[in-house]
C-alpha cells in the first residue's frame, strides 16, 4: 500500500503547501468553508485536484465567479474556455440540440455528428478526413494508439519525456511525466522515450545544439529498435509553454515518412484557435498522421473529444477501435460545431494573432524590468513567464512562483504554475485588449511585490 510521498515540481500548481494553507485561512465566507470542508471529505484526494481553491458559483466571459461575487479572470481554465464560459451562440446551439435529440445510441448515427465530422475534415489538410468522437482527451490518445497498431502492425512508440497525454493506464504509458507513473508499477510495454525538443536549448546551448539534436536521436531511436509503429508528441508544449522550431517539425516529419512512422500529434490542450491558428500543426507547415483532439472542442459545455485520421487509415471494420457511449454525441457534437462558426464568425484568428504580438511587446517589457524573470515565450495567447532566482544559472524560483500566483489569486487573476516555476497564461480568446491589459498589470503587481 502506498503510504510515503514523494515530492515533484509538476505540470500544474500543488495543492498542498504552506502558501496554500495561509490561502485557505484567509477565507472567511462561512458557506465556502462548508462547502471545501464537505468537498474535502466526499472526493478522492489527488495531486492538482482536490483540496480545492474555491467555490464557483458562476461564470461569464473570461469570468469564474466565486459565492461571494469575487470575479477571477480565468488563464487556465483546463483549456476548455477558448470561446469563454456561457458563450450564447454556443448555448443556444445546445438548447436546441436537446429539445430535439439529446442522445443518440451507438449503431445510429445524426446529423450533427455526421456534420461535426465532415467540418473536422475539411479544416484538416490533405487525406486527414476519418473521424472518431469520443467522450474525452485520454480516450483520443488511447484510440489513436489502438489504430497506429493495426494500420503498422507494431505496437512499440516513441514519446517524449515531461510530455502529457492523459491520465489512464495506457496514456501514462505514453507520458513521460513521473508525477503520473509513479506507484503504477508495469505500465504498457514498448515505450521508447528521447528528450523533448526544448531540453537542448537550456542544457546544451553551449555545445552548439538546438532542437533537431532532439530530433536526430528520434532517428537514432527508431533505426535502433527497427520496429517503431509511432511517435506521439505534443505539437507544443501547453503546460510550460514549449515551442520547437519550425526545421524541428519538418525534420520530424521527414524521419517518420521516410521509415514508415507514424506521426500522431496530440493537440488536445491546443487547438482551435490558441495559436492563432485552428490548429497548432499548421503554425508548422506539417501534416500529421493522426491529431486528437479535446478539451476547448467542447466549448467548455460538454465533455467531446475527436481524433482525425488519414483516409486510406479506414481499415478497421471488424475492430471496436473506440466502443464509446457517447460516439456520436448530439449536444457535443451541436457545442463544437457552434464553437468552430463562432470563432470563423468572429475572426478569432486573426485577433488572436494581434493579441501574440502585443502580448510579447509587454511581457519583454516586464522582462527586462523584473530580473525573477528569466524567460518569457509563447505564441497567440499561450504564453509562459519563467522565474528564475538567477538568470545565469537558471535557477528555479519555486518559492517566488507559488507568491505570484496566490497574490494574483488575490488580485483576481487565476493560472497555474508548471514545471515549478513557469506562470502559464492562457486566456479565453474572446479576451478584449483592455482585460488583457488588467491581467498584465496584476501579473506585474505581483512579480513586483515578490521580487
Amino acid at each position: 500500500m502506498h503510504t510515503t510521498k514523494k515530492k515533484f515540481v509538476t505540470e500544474g500548481d500543488v495543492n498542498a503547501s504552506s502558501l496554500r494553507e495561509k490561502w485557505n485561512d484567509n477565507i472567511k465566507d462561512r458557506k465556502t468553508k462548508e462547502l471545501l470542508q464537505r468537498d474535502n471529505a466526499s472526493f478522492l484526494h489527488q495531486s492538482l485536484s482536490t483540496p480545492c481553491l474555491d467555490v464557483i458559483e458562476s461564470s461569464e466571459g473570461i469570468y469564474i465567479i466565486n459565492g461571494e461575487g469575487k470575479k477571477y479572470m480565468d488563464f487556465h481554465g483546463n483549456n476548455v474556455h477558448q470561446v469563454g464560459y456561457g458563450n450564447e451562440y454556443v448555448k443556444e446551439a445546445v438548447k436546441k440540440q436537446i429539445d430535439t435529440l439529446p442522445f443518440c445510441p451507438r449503431r445510429y448515427t445524426n446529423e450533427k455528428a455526421i456534420a461535426l465530422a465532415e467540418k473536422l475534415g475539411a479544416l484538416s489538410p490533405g487525406s486527414l478526413n476519418r473521424v472518431l468522437l469520443m467522450p474525452g482527451g485520454t480516450t483520443a490518445v488511447s484510440t489513436a494508439l489502438k489504430l497506429a497498431r493495426l494500420v503498422t502492425g507494431k505496437h512499440k512508440i516513441v514519446t517524449c519525456w515531461d510530455s502529457f497525454h492523459g491520465a489512464s493506464m495506457d496514456a501514462i504509458s505514453v507520458g513521460g511525466e513521473a508525477q503520473f507513473r509513479s506507484y503504477m508499477g508495469p505500465l504498457m510495454p514498448g515505450v521508447e522515450r528521447i528528450p523533448p525538443p526544448s531540453s537542448y536549448r537550456g542544457i546544451f546551448t553551449g555545445m552548439g545544439k538546438d532542437d533537431l539534436f532532439s530530433a536526430e536521436y528520434l532517428e537514432y531511436v527508431i533505426e535502433k529498435e527497427g520496429d517503431i509503429g509511432a511517435f506521439i508528441a505534443e505539437t507544443i508544449r501547453n503546460t510550460d509553454v514549449q515551442i520547437p522550431s519550425k526545421a524541428y517539425w519538418k525534420k520530424i516529419r521527414e524521419i517518420c515518412t521516410r521509415h514508415g512512422v507514424l506521426l500522431i500529434l496530440d493537440e488536445i490542450p491546443i487547438a482551435f484557435g490558441r495559436t492563432g491558428k485552428m490548429f497548432a500543426y499548421e503554425n508548422y507547415d506539417i501534416e500529421p498522421d493522426i491529431v486528437c483532439l479535446g478539451k476547448g472542442l467542447g466549448a467548455g459545455m460538454i465533455p467531446i473529444a475527436a481524433i482525425i485520421a488519414r483516409d486510406d487509415f479506414n481499415i478497421a471494420d471488424d475492430v471496436a477501435l473506440g466502443h464509446y457511449t457517447h460516439e456520436k454525441g448530439t449536444l457535443g457534437s451541436a457545442a463544437a460545431l457552434a464553437m468552430l462558426q463562432y470563432i470563423e464568425d468572429k475572426k478569432l484568428l486573426a485577433k488572436v494573432k494581434d493579441d501574440e504580438q502585443f502580448t510579447q511587446q509587454q511581457l519583454t517589457m516586464l522582462k527586462d524590468k523584473y530580473s525573477l524573470i528569466g524567460d518569457v515565450r509563447g505564441i497567440g495567447l499561450l504564453w509562459g513567464i519563467e522565474l528564475v532566482k538567477d538568470r545565469s544559472t537558471k535557477e528555479k524560483a519555486i518559492k517566488e512562483s507559488e507568491a505570484v500566483m496566490y497574490e494574483c489569486l488575490s488580485r483576481g487573476l487565476s493560472f497555474k504554475v508548471s514545471a515549478g516555476n513557469v506562470l502559464q497564461l492562457s486566456p479565453p480568446i474572446i479576451i478584449t485588449r483592455e482585460q488583457l491589459k488588467e491581467a498584465l498589470a496584476i501579473v506585474e503587481a505581483a512579480i513586483a511585490s515578490v521580487s
